[in-house]
């Protein structure tokens, strides 16, 4: 399953909106919590719609809105997201007018709003799209799983027009919560027990892309493969099925011209510490959740530069951990995991 990404639209922590340096001077991210750098919506949205939009619908509306524009498409074919947390802003204040309010008199607007699916119905309602509309919330592989939909989709029919997210937002109370359930600690590796697991810096954000079936004259990149796998046995599994999705697109580890990791900054997980000096130990290797934060759906965002990357040929130098860029570009493996639990891979082409 192939598909070709014509179009980006990314609204993030970084300024990835508007700019055109591609992460030349990229913002540090210096608190627990990060929040995404808005554009200015009155240019995509009318004002009077919005007063009732959230964050996340601001960003997911807008960040579609260009992505489309970019690719040259009025009307996508499918709608596809996926996000881990969907309306937490909404979620939280319609909950929270039901405690104020003794559960009477309530404004029916963020009830309505707080369902996962909303940015993708409100994305197909602005377009007036009656077409295949589906979210995904899978946890840390909601987007892998709208981007698998999606793959599926222009394989059956390559003239599809289908646009893929990826979106998850923040918020200070979900936050709060999340972080006393320990949620937001590094994974600690159970042959070192007496390592403290530190903090990540959270981040949010919202990624989309245009993808078709059919080979245009034009695109960023290609969509060769994506696999997911469930709580690893140990690092030699790990490595064994990393290698082997390789070999079933018919490439080796050495094929590949740089690692997209879910390294969180430059100590990084053990997994991946362990796997950079074993089976990738030859290869230019990377990261990047020091640049949007951790939240569900990053590998969007990680999607977004490897995209850019193989397009412009050119890697930042913000993302690189060992090595430099390569010449040429030809093929670019982004692996994530949350807590060692899901596991994902994509592999990206020029």
């Amino acid at each position: 399953m192939e598909a070709y990404i014509t179009g980006l639209g990314s609204i993030s922590v970084q300024n990835t909106f508007e700019a055109n340096d591609f992460l030349q001077n990229p913002k540090p991210l210096d608190s627990p919590v990060n929040y995404c750098i808005e554009p200015d919506y009155k240019k995509f949205i009318q004002p009077i719609q919005l007063r009732r939009m959230g964050r996340i619908l601001r960003m997911g509306v807008t960040a579609a809105a260009k992505c489309l524009k970019e690719g040259g498409v009025d009307l996508p074919d499918a709608i596809i997201t996926g996000t881990g947390l969907g309306m937490v802003q909404d979620t939280e204040k319609f909950l929270t007018s039901v405690i104020e309010n003794e559960e009477k008199f309530l404004n029916p607007t963020s009830f309505i709003q707080s369902t996962h699916n909303t940015v993708g119905a409100h994305i197909a309602v602005m377009l007036k799209c009656n077409h295949y509309n589906f979210t995904y919330v899978h946890s840390s592989i909601s987007f892998e799983s709208a981007l698998l939909d999606s793959l599926m989709q222009v394989s059956e029919h390559p003239g599809m027009k289908v646009l893929l997210g990826g979106l998850d937002e923040m918020t200070d109370i979900y936050f709060r919560i999340s972080d006393n359930a320990g949620l937001w600690n590094k994974y600690q590796a159970e042959n070192n027990p007496s390592m403290d697991p530190q903090k990540v810096k959270v981040g949010e954000g919202a990624s989309f892309f245009l993808l078709t079936g059919t080979r245009p004259a034009e695109f960023y990149a290609r969509f060769t493969g994506m696999e997911t796998f469930y709580k690893p046995a140990d690092a030699g599994d790990i490595s064994s099925r990393i290698a082997g999705f390789l070999q079933q697109h018919g490439l080796d580890p050495h094929d590949i011209d740089f690692v997209l990791s879910g390294q969180t900054d430059q100590e990084g997980d053990i997994i991946y510490r362990e796997l950079k000096e074993g089976l990738f130990k030859n290869n230019n290797f990377g990261y990047y959740k020091h640049l949007c934060g951790e939240y569900y759906t990053s590998p969007a965002f990680a999607v977004w530069i490897a995209a850019k990357m193989l397009k412009n040929q050119i890697v930042p130098d913000a993302v690189v951990l060992r090595g430099s860029g390569p010449n040429t570009l030809k093929h670019v493996l982004i692996w994530n995991h949350f807590r060692n639990i899901n596991h994902s891979l994509i592999l990206l082409s020029a």
